[in-house]
């Protein structure tokens, strides 16, 4: 998977949809070469993507975008997140280069080694991060070019209990935690994704996670762009760690398959 073009997929929606359904930790493919630069036995390596991989969430994205009364599209990493974190700054604004996890993670989710301590991560980000970010941008633009919004809805999943890596993972854990951005998240959106939720027993803002991933070039300018992270506590839908999915999949598949609906025609709650 040498092919860069490989590395992400983008899914045509309705020419009219604004939304996108964002998918970036769901695979566990990694390049033979970019192997080559992890420490960890096999064993331990797949271990490790049991922990850090969101498990069946193109899966969830694609069964909902099904459903939906206007199709969505998807833009979803076809690569695991331990070859590049496309939503990590790729930078020193990245708070989670505390716990080695920037763009190119050099420690574990237990904060055990996964990459030399010298390991020069530039090249991936060169060869993976910029053109995934140049890809989602695309995406984005052309839902404004041709609808004049945009809505992403970053679809994640999280471990039912604290893993070592996590740097805010002392708040509650609710079954749907709904991460929102001060500029990109408009009240609307917000109380629509808290309805489509609501039959999961309880939803939570930005805990343990918080914010939502917009492209840099819209980041806090543009308020046509509009953004949302679901995270869905796994035990909800799955077997953990990296088991496989239930019933409850199906009935998360559909809970987001409203809330696409209704960010469809939402209002921006702006004023």
């Amino acid at each position: 998977m040498n092919d860069v073009s490989a590395s992400h997929r983008l899914v045509a929606g309705a020419p009219d949809s604004p939304v996108i359904l964002h998918v970036p930790h769901s695979s566990r493919v990694i390049p033979a070469d970019v192997r080559g630069g992890i420490v960890l036995e096999d064993a331990a390596l797949e271990r490790e993507l049991d922990h850090i991989t969101d498990a069946h969430t193109a899966r969830i994205a694609a069964t909902a975008a099904e459903r939906c009364a206007t199709e969505p599209w998807q833009f979803v990493n076809l690569l695991s997140r331990l070859v590049v974190d496309p939503e990590r700054f790729p930078d020193d604004r990245e708070e989670m280069l505390a716990v080695g996890m920037g763009a190119v993670y050099t420690r574990t989710t237990h904060r055990a080694d996964l990459r030399p301590a010298d390991h020069d991560g530039q090249p991936l980000i060169d060869r993976y991060f910029h053109p995934y970010a140049a890809a989602v941008t695309d995406a984005v633009t052309q839902r404004l070019d041709t609808v004049g919004r945009a809505v992403i809805i970053d679809v994640h999943s999280y471990p039912t209990e604290r893993l070592p890596y996590e740097l805010h993972g002392d708040g509650p854990r609710p079954p749907i935690c709904l991460g929102r951005d001060a500029f990109h998240t408009p009240a609307g959106l917000l109380a629509h994704a808290e309805k489509a939720f609501a039959g999961f027993g309880g939803t939570g803002v930005n805990s343990p996670f918080s914010g939502t991933y917009v492209p840099l070039k819209y980041y806090g300018n543009d308020e046509r762009v509009s953004a949302l992270m679901i995270e869905i506590r796994r035990d909800v839908y799955m077997s953990e760690p990296g088991g496989p999915a239930g019933p409850g999949l199906d009935t998360v598949a559909h809970a987001l398959a409203d809330l696409v609906d209704m960010a469809s025609g939402v209002d921006t709650g702006r004023g």
